[in-house]
């Protein structure tokens, strides 16, 4: 029986259950400028990666759906419907079209680099600031 309790009931936590405890009392905890900066250091390094995921995807994905619409075109009857007068017209059409979506999906990773370094530069001196003061 715990001596503070009353009533003669105690009751301990799981692992799992003192690590949410302690996650969210953190919450609540006053931060220190350092830890301030901290956290605001692996923001701004989290956000370049973030962005240039987000662009990335975006530009191949689309890449990727209009390399099947290309493909749609040469292999099915999608493109007779809508070149119905020009049959002639469907397979070269088709290919046009499959491969600027697979140039674009072939984009996508050299766009996630350019994008990674633009968004470097772009915030290299407040890095650096926040290094700088954080290592004094």
């Amino acid at each position: 029986m715990d001596k503070n309790n009353k009533d003669g009931f105690s009751y301990t936590y799981s692992a799992k259950e003192q690590e949410e405890l302690k996650r969210i009392r953190e919450k609540y905890i006053p931060r220190t400028e350092s830890e301030n900066k901290m956290e605001r250091l692996r923001r701004l390094d989290e956000g370049v990666t973030k962005k240039a995921q987000a662009v990335s995807l975006v530009i191949g994905i689309l890449g990727t759906l209009i390399l099947g619409v290309g493909l749609s075109f040469i292999m099915t009857t999608l493109g007779e419907m809508l070149l119905s007068s020009h049959d002639h017209l469907v397979m070269p059409i088709g290919i046009l079209i499959g491969i600027v979506g697979g140039a674009l999906a072939a984009l996508a990773y050299p766009i996630y680099n350019f994008t990674v370094t633009r968004e470097r530069k772009k915030i290299a001196p407040e890095i650096l600031r926040l290094t700088d003061e954080l290592m004094k």
